[in-house]
């Protein structure tokens, strides 16, 4: 599989993509024709065009699924989907009412180049469990697309050791979920994505990073959190055997 998973679609101060658009063009094939999935937002032209705007400069021709009569036989004449950011219980219903979620399945698992940011990432993991999302909408079930084996946490953010706000902060979320499941949790951070190539996974961020952040942060069961530099080969996550509904007794 060829995947590349963006933790955001937009950095602070920069425009739709910017922050990762030498990534993007690398990753899509030459003057790609893109499925472009919008279901995250509500107003899907909109949407649609703001990727257009990003990406049609650089030679990718951008199509949304919602403009084909049958959304799941617009991947037939791509070159490559990119599921996009917003609500992902909204997202994740809509790709079981258009039947996308198994189209996108075949697809990608039969060799299209999948790309995701944000909700669109969460949607490469098995379930939505560590979406940060609310659930806004009710769907079938909380079973997403399951292109990687482990979770993801896109918009990983440390807690503010300035700020005010006691509610839980992200990692006591994440522990939560691992008291409940045997599953690795990939949190990435602003700015960074982890990209899939076969056998291959690898946590990426862009070039102009701030001194002494990191990517990436893994957690897993019994194990203390482990920081990932840029760079960090996170093959062995493929290998995962997720163990769901597994409560630490």
């Amino acid at each position: 599989m060829h995947l590349l998973l963006l933790s955001n679609s937009t950095q602070y101060g920069r425009g739709y993509l910017e922050h990762a658009l030498d990534t993007v063009t690398a990753f899509l094939p030459a003057r790609a024709r893109l499925a472009f999935v919008p279901y995250a937002l509500a107003d899907h032209d909109t949407y649609t065009a703001r990727v257009r705007g990003a990406l049609e400069p650089a030679g990718i021709t951008v199509r949304g699924v919602h403009e084909h009569p049958e959304p799941a036989a617009a991947l037939k004449d791509a070159d490559a989907v990119f599921i996009g950011g917003g609500n992902s219980f909204r997202l994740l219903s809509a790709l079981y009412r258009t039947g996308l979620r198994e189209a996108v399945v075949d697809a990608v698992r039969a060799g299209l180049p999948y790309m995701g940011a944000s909700a669109g990432t969460n949607m490469a993991a098995p379930t939505l469990r560590t979406t940060n999302d609310m659930p806004i909408v009710q769907p079938p079930s909380f079973a997403a697309l399951g292109l990687v084996p482990f979770q993801i946490n896109p918009h990983y953010l440390d807690p503010d050791p300035a700020g005010t706000h006691k509610g839980e902060t992200r990692e006591e979320r994440i522990t939560e979920f691992l008291e409940e499941n045997d599953v690795p949790v990939l949190g990435l951070r602003e700015g960074s994505w982890l990209r899939v190539e076969g056998e291959a996974a690898r946590v990426e961020d862009e070039a102009a990073r701030v001194e002494g952040v990191r990517p990436a942060r893994l957690f897993t069961r019994g194990a203390e959190p482990r920081e990932l530099a840029a760079g960090t080969d996170v093959s062995s996550l493929l290998r995962t055997e997720p163990r769901f509904d597994a409560p630490v007794r």
